[in-house]
């Protein structure tokens, strides 16, 4: 008998809906901010407009499911691409390279993610629960498969790409290729 109190499960329909919509959301705001026309968004994910406000009837609802979207699978590849990279360094890389799309992502939210509004201030928080320990696990697997010193934690990685991600929408400028740099240096010789 199901528990009274949990969310009714979606249907497997709904759910692609649902990610397709916050993919086609995420693209959508890095590429015109997260004042882009909703209708925008709807046709790019293929679906109608009363689909995205039936998900989220408000855009505060929009960009705060995109953000722990992405935050999510972000989060949730870690495992994964260690069990299917050939080291652990390499799934550290993979990892990175996917923390850099995250966060070109959320440099395309910052406006709405730094005002005042309420329904993003435990957003942060919930970035950091989720992906320091997804961060620390592949730090953890290639400090002791030998091919990283153990001298950096999984917090100052991640705040070190964050940082070289601040000027990644210039069109000259890569973050992903400066992330690279930084995770081949942190190779033992």
């Amino acid at each position: 008998m199901p528990d009274p109190d949990s969310p009714p499960k979606k249907r497997a329909d709904a759910r692609r809906n649902q990610k397709s919509l916050l993919d086609a959301a995420a693209a959508t705001f890095v590429a015109a901010g997260v004042h882009a026309p909703v209708r925008d968004i709807a046709a790019k994910a293929g679906v109608g407009l009363g689909t995205i406000y039936r998900h989220f009837p408000t855009r505060a609802d929009l960009i705060v499911a995109v953000y722990r979207h992405q935050v999510e699978a972000c989060a949730e590849a870690a495992p994964a691409l260690l069990a299917e990279s050939p080291t652990p360094h390499t799934a550290l890389s993979r990892w990175i390279n996917l923390f850099v799309d995250f966060l070109v992502t959320k440099h395309g939210l910052a406006e709405a993610l730094q005002s005042d509004d309420p329904t993003f201030q435990s957003l942060h928080t919930y970035f950091l629960d989720r992906l320091t320990p997804a961060c620390t696990e592949l730090l953890t697997a290639a400090t002791t498969s030998g091919e990283i010193d153990a001298d950096i934690t999984a917090y100052e990685l991640m705040r070190g790409v964050g940082n070289l991600c601040i000027g990644a929408t210039t069109p000259d400028y890569d973050a992903r290729r400066l992330a690279n740099l930084l995770i081949a240096g942190l190779r033992r010789p």
